[in-house]
């Protein structure tokens, strides 16, 4: 007897649906982002052993090259994402092994007095690459930024002299959108777009991946010259290290990631460094470092203190002289010094110097501007400028910051009060243009997804222009931090917990947009759809309006049966061409089941937009409501062929094949699904019907086990129907 009809058990497409546009499109109207630190490969993924064990090169068998070539010269630019400057072996610090990197210092020039300009990674990038401030290229954040055509970057100057230019970028903050890929043949920023809506992902991407891709083009360009930037990413919050090193540096993860970092690197490094020809130059950088609880702050982006300013920098090859050099010099100085290494015209009106090559170069007194606005730009905190001269550094807040790096490197003596004329000297230098608030564009749902991270925190701040004591983020790192617990107990799952928190913070500064988005989601994910709204309408009383903000309250009003209001709060937005928000008014006219009003602003979105896959997996739910099965198929097969990385669309997808009475088909859908996300609960429940259906009980047991561990209070009688199901498997 078949007590288990599959066909009337499989959730309801419409509900199944709703749930998982809304929950997709809510996180994506949110304006706070954390990363989830996923790599492929898995943190058990073994890394190249030669690294680890030490290269085939030694170190005593490198030196400079003896005999300058007059051929074309080679360029290799190697950035790694939020690596402190005494993280590395060369640098003296004895708890990591990174012999790669190392080997490069002994037989290049060391910089020992290198920094940023920004603590972030856009713009940080930006000034390597241009040669030029970020008040200057326009540049300041990573979301709402980009690189305007008219700047000439290393890649265009060079592209231009008859060189091969690659990119191999391993994170979402330097996608192509942003404007750097510019000049570059090959651009390869491909990591998957995904939508774990369970998680707040940074798309990115492990960096022996990126490496043996670069690798590849590397020989691939060979008899010609070359320009390649290879940027790394894996030492970024979380701190996840792949083993070996997940276990040689348990109690210091960072350094195991770093200690990875510098494996992966062998491949491409090692060949170069033996070859020692002097046909390549060698440029190695971080855009910023990390603080690891320095000053409080516990990743990076809200000071500027040594911790994430100071960079390390290493040049080899071609007119390098081996050594250590002291001189001050910055991000900005890269681009003349690789431009007149290539022999290519270095543009006039620069503000960077040529770095020194050699012993007997005597630098300049140098004055370097750096800055660190993303407190301002996206929680409306008092913005920060610097200028660093010599040893002296003043940090522009209103509670000012002066340090004498000479005699206290970690900047624990504030000399703002007692030397207050050289503090005002200092601030004088600073550049007017740099003072003036930076113009920023719309932040795309993709982006607040994507950016939702410890460092990286995508929103919208009102528009401040004055600060006071009060608003210096040395007053606020208690907040800050609160923020962090906030991301890391959703993340946990401890949701009225993260709720708790964010009401705290939403009593201490009524005007922070990320305290109530964070709530409402927290309060969204328990059931408690009426408080998100409530929430989200407190945020719009205190006049916290942008376009994120009104999107995820008419999507929480569609989640909470009142559809007609959502449609209504969105419905100006239909003529436009927004993405974000033509998607959002899909759903809403989903959840009012005005199917047809639905699948006309999904056809128009995708009519400029045809490989938008959320447009694609909502046009399929809204074709499977409309009983048409297979055109559901086709769209919902499209989006995962774009992306394999959608639960969504594989969990719809699953519904259809078990329409068209393929139920093996709709399991493995479902199971992808899963795997994608494994709190992909709708998934779950009905695999556990229709693996029962077809007397699969062990997968049916696990799935039903599953969804009843995850399923939220929400979803009671579907739970107390799997309860029902399970101890009916159990006891068969």
């Amino acid at each position: 007897m078949n007590l288990w009809p599959a066909a009337n058990r499989v959730a309801e497409p419409l509900a199944v649906v709703l749930r998982g546009l809304l929950f997709i499109l809510l996180l994506g109207a949110s304006s706070a982002c954390q990363q989830d630190g996923s790599q492929p490969g898995g943190a058990d993924t073994e890394t190249p052993t030669a690294s680890s064990t030490g290269s085939a090169a030694s170190t005593s068998s490198l030196s400079a090259p003896t005999a300058v070539p007059s051929g074309p010269l080679d360029v290799v630019l190697i950035t790694i994402d939020t690596l402190r400057a005494d993280s590395l072996g060369f640098a003296g610090n004895s708890k990591v092994a990174t012999p790669v990197i190392d080997r490069l210092a002994a037989a290049g020039r060391v910089f020992s007095f290198a920094h940023a300009h920004n603590v972030v990674t856009l713009p940080s990038h930006a000034n390597i690459l241009t040669g030029r401030y970020p008040y200057q290229h326009g540049v300041h954040e990573n979301s709402g930024f980009e690189l305007a055509d008219d700047v000439p970057t290393l890649a265009t100057l060079l592209a231009e002299a008859g060189y091969a230019t690659g990119a191999f970028v391993a994170a979402y903050p330097l996608d192509a959108r942003y404007g750097l890929g510019r000049g570059f043949d090959v651009y390869n920023d491909d990591y998957l777009v995904g939508s774990r809506p369970t998680e707040f992902v940074m798309a990115e991407r492990r960096g022996d991946e990126v490496v043996a891709l670069a690798k590849d083009w590397w020989q691939d360009q060979a008899g010609k010259p070359r320009f390649l930037w290879i940027h790394l990413y894996d030492p970024h919050a979380p701190y996840t290290p792949p083993e070996p090193f997940a276990s040689r540096y348990a109690s210091e993860p960072y350094l195991g990631e770093v200690a990875a970092t510098d494996a992966f690197l062998e491949p491409l490094l090692a060949p170069i460094l033996a070859n020692n020809d002097g046909s390549t130059l060698v440029i190695f950088t971080s855009d910023h470092g990390e603080s690891l609880g320095e000053h409080g702050e516990l990743t990076h982006g809200l000071f500027a203190y040594e911790a994430t300013l100071k960079v390390p920098l290493v040049l080899w090859g071609r007119g390098v002289t081996v050594g250590v050099d002291e001189t001050s010099v910055g991000h900005v100085d890269i681009f003349p010094t690789v431009l007149e290494a290539a022999n290519v015209e270095i543009p006039d009106g620069l503000p960077g110097k040529r770095l020194p090559l050699s012993d007997s170069t005597t630098a300049p007194l140098r004055t370097l501007y750096f800055e660190a606005l993303s407190g301002s730009i996206n929680r409306g905190w008092a913005p920060l400028h610097g200028m660093l001269e010599a040893r002296q550094k003043l940090i522009r807040l209103p509670l000012p910051e002066l340090y004498d790096l000479a005699t206290d490197p970690m900047e624990a003596h504030n000399l703002a009060d007692s030397q207050r004329r050289e503090a005002n000297r200092l601030r004088g230098l600073i550049p007017p243009e740099a003072l003036q608030p930076p113009s920023r564009g719309r932040i795309s749902d993709e982006e607040i997804r994507r950016l939702r991270s410890l460092g990286y925190v995508a929103s919208s701040a009102t528009g401040k222009v004055s600060f006071t004591p009060e608003n210096d983020p040395k007053n606020l790192i208690a907040i800050d931090r609160k923020l962090h617990r906030v991301v890391a107990l959703y993340m946990e799952r401890h949701l009225a917990e993260s709720a708790t928190l964010a009401r705290e913070i939403i009593a201490e500064r009524p005007t922070m947009a990320i305290a109530y988005e964070h709530l409402s989601e927290a309060l969204r994910e328990q059931g408690r759809i009426a408080e998100a709204i409530t929430a989200l309408e407190a945020a719009l009383a205190n006049g916290i309006s942008h376009p994120g903000v009104v999107r995820q309250l008419a999507l929480s009003l569609a989640e909470g049966g009142r559809s007609a209001e959502a449609v209504r709060l969105l419905a100006h937005t239909a003529d436009g061409q927004d993405i974000d928000d033509l998607n959002a008014l899909a759903v809403a006219h989903y959840s009012a089941r005005s199917f047809d009003s639905a699948a006309t602003v999904l056809e128009r979105l995708l009519s400029f937009d045809a490989e938008n896959t959320k447009a694609l997996e909502t046009l399929g739910a809204v074709a499977l409501s409309q009983g048409k099965v297979n055109e559901a198929q086709r769209h919902l097969e499209r989006a995962v062929e774009i992306n394999p990385a959608l639960p969504f669309s594989w969990t719809t997808l699953g519904v259809v094949r078990s329409r068209l009475g393929d139920n093996a088909g709709a399991l493995a859908a479902w199971q992808r699904a899963i795997e994608v996300d494994p709190h992909a609960f709708d998934a779950l429940y009905n695999s556990g019907w229709v693996a029962a259906s077809m007397g699969r009980k062990e997968t049916a047991i696990g799935a039903f086990s599953r969804f009843i561990e995850l399923a939220p209070p929400s979803r009671g009688e579907d739970i107390g129907k799997a309860k029902e199901a399970l101890a009916r498997l159990e006891n068969s």
